[in-house]
């Protein structure tokens, strides 16, 4: 006896734009990629510090070099129509030297990351990372707090390159390199650490 597949339901923009409405305040995090709904909880103390002194470090420098501006989640980052996208930080480029219209149309970011958490992992690591490589995002950051490592993805890679020694991004259009200790980095957002 043949049976039919069970096709996963495939939600729509208008479904989860009306979730995002209705939540009582940031939590939880709703995205569509691919018409599936990606539903992840309030993040860790130890997240939101991550997402936090990697803006106090990029910041200077994006602003130095007239980049673009960086936005938190869960701000809205549209790639492709259809789809949402609350990364935990991203920079989008400057259009014609000025900050891009808010909300901004389909963007080009220049760097996201996303800060690994339990019920993240798969999501960051597969479903929305193959997302941006077809949508040609130069720098895709995947911070690993438990095993202390960047993974960094560009959109060819089929595998991410670890560091674990110094990132190193060097977006379009600047004219020096950002470099980052990440053992340092680490140090800076242990549960435990003093303040830096």
């Amino acid at each position: 006896m043949a049976m039919s597949a069970v096709r996963p339901r495939r939600w729509t923009r208008p479904e989860v734009d009306r979730l995002v409405d209705e939540r009582p305040g940031y939590t939880p995090r709703y995205e569509l990629v691919d018409g599936e709904l990606l539903v992840t909880p309030a993040p860790t103390w130890r997240h939101q510090r991550i997402i936090v002194r990697l803006l106090q470090l990029l910041l200077p420098y994006v602003t130095e070099h007239k980049l673009g501006e960086i936005l938190l989640g869960p701000a809205e980052l549209p790639l492709v129509t259809g789809e949402l996208y609350e990364p935990d930080l991203f920079v989008v480029p400057l259009v014609a030297g000025r900050r891009p219209t808010i909300p901004p149309g389909p963007a080009r970011p220049l760097l996201i990351c996303e800060t690994l958490s339990p019920g993240s992992s798969r999501h960051d690591r597969i479903t929305k990372r193959r997302a941006f490589q077809r949508n040609d995002v130069p720098d895709y950051w995947i911070v690993d707090g438990d095993a202390e490592v960047f993974e960094v993805w560009h959109p060819a890679d089929e595998r991410p390159e670890i560091v674990d020694g110094r990132a190193i991004w060097l977006p379009a259009g600047a004219p020096v390199s950002f470099e980052l200790d990440v053992r340092e980095f680490f140090a800076s957002v242990a549960d435990q650490g003093e303040l830096t």
